[in-house]
């Protein structure tokens, strides 16, 4: 691969991919330290470009896992996290749209899970990712995704406190399809 085909191709993967590595950032590290864990996976990829896969989402996730892992320890990014999940419900109560609620039990919720249950409810219902793409991105199989989803669905219905048959599970349902 020539010089301008690399630089070309890496072009493309950041303006279709940046907006969703940075949005994956921001739900793992917090926005204070998106910037830097998408300018680190973006020079990762860069420096591994032919060992971007066709589809580098999924990968890019990865690098962007790892660079959180490495950078920052347990304490720090909880405390991003959870001060990122109270300015959501914030946000949230301050909304007069009609789900508010519902939109503010779930955050409670999610905040109150655990960061693996938290990230896999996020990979599929915030990020789009299949459960083939997700499972590469914590380094898993899809089985072995599935199996995690369902329990961090179940756990997500327990701490939203309510049985399946009201409008708070239906909603938790979207947030985790």
């Amino acid at each position: 691969m020539t010089d301008v085909d690399a630089c070309r191709r890496f072009t493309a993967i950041f303006h279709e991919h940046h907006r969703r590595v940075f949005a994956y950032a921001v739900g793992r590290a917090g926005r204070e330290h998106a910037d830097d864990v998408v300018a680190e996976t973006f020079l990762v990829a860069w420096r591994r470009l032919a060992d971007v896969p066709a589809n580098p989402l999924p990968w890019l996730l990865g690098v962007a896992r790892n660079v959180v892992h490495e950078r920052y320890r347990d304490q720090v990014r909880q405390s991003a996290l959870a001060a990122e999940m109270r300015a959501w419900v914030r946000e949230a109560e301050e909304d007069v749209a009609e789900h508010v609620t519902d939109r503010a039990a779930v955050l409670l919720a999610l905040a109150a899970l655990g960061d693996a249950d938290r990230e896999i409810l996020t990979l599929t219902a915030w990020h789009g990712l299949a459960a083939r793409d997700a499972a590469r991105v914590v380094g898993c199989s899809t089985a072995t995704f599935f199996v995690r989803l369902h329990r961090a669905r179940k756990r997500l219905q327990d701490a939203l406190g309510v049985d399946r048959q009201t409008s708070s599970a239906r909603l938790a349902k979207e947030y985790t399809r």
